[in-house]
């Protein structure tokens, strides 16, 4: 074949023409660089190749990392994962071996991406971020992602979703947005991790988390500069009244001071608030996680203690006449998972009150039956967002339009085991969320979402907006 056949048959002749058109109107100073770019965008990009590995998380423990390729290039993502997992989420894939990794491994979920993910994902075009996670699901063929792992699928959906954005040539938050059909975007306010315990943390205190919102900030900078400070005068206050051991930190970052008690931890957090002056500007958010201290229909908020567990069980109802007390003594605006996730009817009755955002996790695990549910029977009224409980991306864009839709509030999360990943980050922007929990603000995995966020800011530019008052209802 003649080189003019050869131009003649993929009508080349017509595109190199067209490219130095371009570059003649653009009176480029490099034209072999516009041209090759130029040409480069004449083409359709496709997914060209997907490679995964094996990878450790900020607990030591094995995930899956997911290189997807296409004419634009490469795009990196990685699964986050959870202390705990419910039978009502996706399910993460391990090996099982406890001769590798405590039995913790990934390179099955690995080997699926390598060997069947692969195979399936590539030719398609990675702006179609629906028919990507579709195709996904239909090769898994289970309800709960369990043939080829959770794991395995997310982080491909995840970095299908980055190479999208490169291909479209958009910011990853703003493609999120298109393919969710979001017109605004909003910053979220930040709920940073200030006090440990539970499973995260080896204080006797049974509640996991003790956050804080700055919901009086105007901007995220501001956010992040108040929370910085918060968790700095924090570590001072516990240092004064527990001694320097009381400032080891829990795996999500916050603090972890040996106290037991739900009034020990907000009083050292509301003391903190009052040394940085924001007072009102920010409140205060509690993750109760009480399925882990549920035992049969009571609560042990002494569970840790091991001179003090069985001694001290409280009623549902107990519970909430506690957390209207709590909500009334310190300015308490969100409490996650307060009752065990079956206990629908002290859910649905706490809801009822009205005092404060009631957030369902372990309650919802982000499973669409069990939101739909709660909608009907008016059980919660917010959404803790995890998208390794989902397993795509394009479930957890619908699952937050559920929500949405019917009035509640949503906030992104992150998990105990992270990366330096932070997809979350444009997820929360891109879908208007109001809300991101992202641990403490210290430990690189951790600020990896929340310098994610400044750098969001800082491009949108005077088009950024950032939730604060409108945090719950945008």
């Amino acid at each position: 074949m003649s080189v003019q056949e050869y131009l003649g048959k993929h009508m080349l002749s017509r595109k190199i023409e067209d490219a130095v058109n371009a570059a003649v109107r653009a009176k480029t100073s490099d034209p072999v660089l516009f041209i090759s770019n130029h040409m480069r965008k004449a083409v359709p990009s496709v997914i060209t190749k997907v490679k995964a590995r094996q990878i450790l998380d900020s607990r030591g423990i094995p995930t899956v990392e997911v290189d997807l390729y296409t004419n634009k290039g490469m795009f990196r993502a990685s699964a986050p994962s959870g202390a705990s997992s419910g039978m009502y989420e996706a399910i993460e894939l391990r090996d099982g071996d406890k001769g590798s990794y405590l039995g913790n491994g990934v390179r099955r979920a690995v080997r699926n991406i390598n060997e069947k993910i692969s195979e399936a994902l590539i030719g398609m075009d990675p702006t179609l971020q629906s028919q990507i996670d579709q195709a996904m699901i239909d090769l898994d063929k289970t309800e709960k992602k369990g043939e080829l792992g959770a794991n395995a699928i997310l982080a491909v959906s995840i970095a299908a979703c980055k190479a999208g954005a490169a291909e479209k040539e958009v910011p990853l938050y703003k493609h999120i947005a298109d393919l969710s059909g979001k017109t605004d975007l909003f910053l979220p306010v930040p709920a940073f991790t200030l006090i440990s315990g539970g499973k995260h943390a080896g204080n006797n205190l049974a509640i996991q988390d003790i956050m804080i919102l700055p919901i009086g900030a105007k901007k995220f900078e501001d956010a992040m500069q108040m929370g910085a400070e918060t968790y700095h005068h924090l570590k001072a206050v516990i240092t004064e009244k527990c001694g320097a051991h009381g400032c080891n930190v829990g795996e999500d970052g916050g603090f972890a001071p040996n106290i037991s008690s739900f009034r020990e931890a907000l009083d050292l957090v509301k003391e903190a608030i009052g040394r940085t002056g924001y007072n009102e500007r920010i409140k205060i958010a509690i993750d109760v996680s009480a399925t882990d201290f549920c035992i049969g229909t009571k609560y042990d908020l002494d569970i840790k203690s091991p001179n003090k567990s069985g001694q001290n069980f409280k009623s549902g109802e107990d519970m909430i006449a506690m957390y209207k007390e709590l909500c009334t003594d310190y300015p308490i605006v969100s409490i996650e998972d307060p009752f065990d996730k079956e206990d629908w009817e002290h859910v649905k009755n706490f809801s009822g009150l009205g005092i404060c955002q009631v957030l369902g996790d372990d309650f919802l695990m982000s499973n669409p039956k069990r939101i739909e549910r709660a909608i009907q029977e008016s059980s919660c009224n917010a959404l803790l967002l995890k998208v390794n409980q989902i397993g795509t991306v394009t479930e957890a864009i619908e699952v937050v339009k559920l929500a949405k839709d019917n009035h509640w509030g949503v906030m992104i999360s992150h998990r105990c085991g992270e990366t330096e990943d932070s997809f979350i980050a444009d997820l929360s922007v891109g879908l208007a969320t109001g809300q991101i929990k992202a641990g403490a603000p210290c430990r690189g995995e951790r600020l990896a979402k929340y310098n994610q966020l400044l750098r969001i800011e800082e491009e949108l530019g005077d088009q950024a907006n950032y939730a604060g008052e409108e945090w719950r209802m945008l």
